[in-house]
């Protein structure tokens, strides 16, 4: 089965004006994941899951197939219908992939969760996306035993490695009943998965895409990986599967495309682990975060380095970078631009001479982007205006969850406004210059400030707080918070307090790093903190 949307390569340029996408009326990501692949050859190798101590377990497509058909019967069993949402909330794992197919195949909605969230976190994405199932492990399974009497809508808990009381183990569940499902008959516009995204005011927004969403990653996997598939070809990611970027450019395609995909636990990244990780499964197709790959910049790379093609994104590599890619690895590095609600529309693509030192890349074929001014109008190259996409991509969010307020102000006519400032030349290329918000990236992770300024304020000894990104060489930004105390409040030892409690009630990616007390924050006449102000200050 050959899925390639360009098996014969051209010129970019033929490529871009030749492309037309072909979305079928139906479409399902469990089944073209998992199903059309396990009917061609249930034997064929699917996903290679690496314990911490080196220990591969192998799972075929035919394995994929039963274990999510008995995880979807399980969820008809238990009386969860089509168009609810089931959460996610497990690390680099097969049954990550288990609960997205069966959650698909079954009509409902997936909810990927990062297993660093804290109580908040979780609580908050869970009560407004009104998820009736959660897939958890025992590790994460008392956060949400805390908070589990605030979400009416929570049903069910299902727990991979044994259950506890008011749970449900997942594999005996799955053995438990039949291995055959007939799969809900879905429209390639039926709603398939919710990602929370980070914004600078309110709390994170749910992005609700379709089952489209897989099918509009095509282009840009294809390119970024150099004509991907090719034979022998293994995709691994260090990158979070709850991510729209560890999910979909690595875990999802490689699956829709028979890829075999790597699957392992890092709790922190380690480069000497990665390398060896690479060279002990024979990943050759990878999706590096920029922090990763400044890491493995750091130590000694392998004499002999097995993987084929490298993407990466998030944040801009610089040409050093790109040049330690080459004579280091031996392996161009693609860059790649998107966001949780229009993934993957811009990229760079060494093999067909498409990469600039400094730039994102051109558009992916299938994508209109334009450089717009605040009025919609394209600007002249070379000048700053924002980086919008035209509506009709796949791979282009369907709305807010419950927000129609929110969505429509993502747009302007027919454009997507990205909220990231950037400038085109003369020959295409586009350029990121800077967000026209006050979203951080760190360590490719969006971050916004409300969520942690919540839960500053929350600390009783905190008046108001502020959280903005500050420039770091290996991260991009960090996070850096100011903070006004209460009155009579002692400062010492407040900033350690203060780390800890994001760590901990948000999520450890989220925490500031520096937090500095200050005796008022700039304000707007209207109330409103002035971030650009602390950003400014020397």
């Amino acid at each position: 089965m050959d899925r390639r949307l360009f098996r014969n390569p051209a010129s970019y340029d033929v490529l871009l004006r030749g492309f037309r996408w072909n979305i079928p009326a139906k479409f399902n990501m469990g089944t073209a994941c998992i199903d059309d692949w396990a009917a061609l050859d249930p034997e064929r190798l699917a996903v290679l899951s690496v314990a911490e101590d080196g220990t591969e377990t192998r799972y075929s497509s035919g394995d994929l197939r039963r274990y999510s058909n008995g995880l979807a019967n399980s969820f008809q069993a238990r009386g969860l219908a089509r168009g609810q949402v089931v959460a996610v909330l497990l690390a680099q794992s097969v049954e990550v992939v288990i609960a997205h197919a069966a959650t698909h195949k079954a009509g409902m909605i997936s909810l990927p969760l990062f297993t660093l969230f804290g109580a908040d976190g979780l609580e908050y994405r869970l009560a407004d996306s009104g998820a009736v199932a959660v897939i958890t492990d025992r590790e994460n399974y008392p956060k949400l035993v805390e908070i589990r009497e605030r979400l009416p809508a929570l049903r069910e808990i299902y727990v991979v490695d044994g259950a506890g009381a008011g749970t449900r183990d997942l594999w005996a569940e799955i053995a438990g009943g039949t291995d055959r499902f007939a799969a809900v008959d879905t429209d390639a516009e039926d709603p398939a998965m919710v990602l929370y995204t980070s914004g600078t005011t309110g709390n994170p927004k749910g992005v609700l895409h379709a089952h489209r969403f897989l099918l509009g990653h095509q282009p840009a996997v294809e390119l970024q990986h150099e004509f991907f598939p090719q034979p022998g070809d293994c995709g691994w990611t260090p990158a979070d599967w709850a991510w729209v970027g560890g999910l979909m450019n690595t875990a999802m395609s490689c699956l829709y495309y028979g890829v075999p995909l790597v699957a392992h636990r890092m709790a922190r990244f380690d480069p000497d682990r990665a390398y060896a990780l690479i060279a002990q499964t024979g990943a050759r197709n990878l999706f590096l975060p920029p922090t990763a790959l400044k890491l493995m910049r750091q130590v000694p790379a392998p004499r002999r380095f097995a993987a084929r093609t490298i993407m990466s994104g998030g944040e801009s590599l610089g040409a050093d970078m790109l040049d330690w890619g080459k004579n280091t690895l031996g392996i161009a590095i693609n860059e790649t631009y998107g966001q949780t609600e229009c993934n993957l529309c811009l990229t760079s693509a060494a093999g067909l001479g498409v990469q600039k030192a400094g730039a994102i890349g051109k558009p992916v074929p299938g994508y209109d982007v334009a450089i717009l001014d605040a009025g919609g109008v394209p600007v002249p190259d070379d000048e700053i205006g924002q980086i919008s996409v035209r509506r009709g991509t796949p791979t282009m969010f369907k709305e807010y969850w419950q927000q129609p307020e929110k969505t429509s102000e993502k747009f302007i006519g027919d454009w997507m406004k990205t909220g990231d400032l950037g400038a085109r030349d003369a020959d295409g290329y586009i350029t990121f210059s800077s967000r026209d918000d006050d979203v951080i990236t760190s360590s490719g992770y969006r971050i916004g400030p409300t969520e942690i300024e919540n839960c500053l304020t929350g600390h009783p000894d905190v008046a108001m707080a502020a959280a903005i990104g500050v420039p770091d060489p290996v991260r991009t930004e960090i996070v850096k918070a100011f903070v006004v105390l209460r009155d009579g409040a002692r400062a010492e030892g407040v900033q350690e307090a203060l780390i800890d409690r994001v760590k901990t009630r948000i999520s450890p990616h989220c925490a500031p790093r520096l937090v500095e007390v200050v005796d008022a924050l700039p304000m707007t006449a209207t109330g409103k903190i002035m971030r650009r102000e602390l950003r400014n200050r020397p």
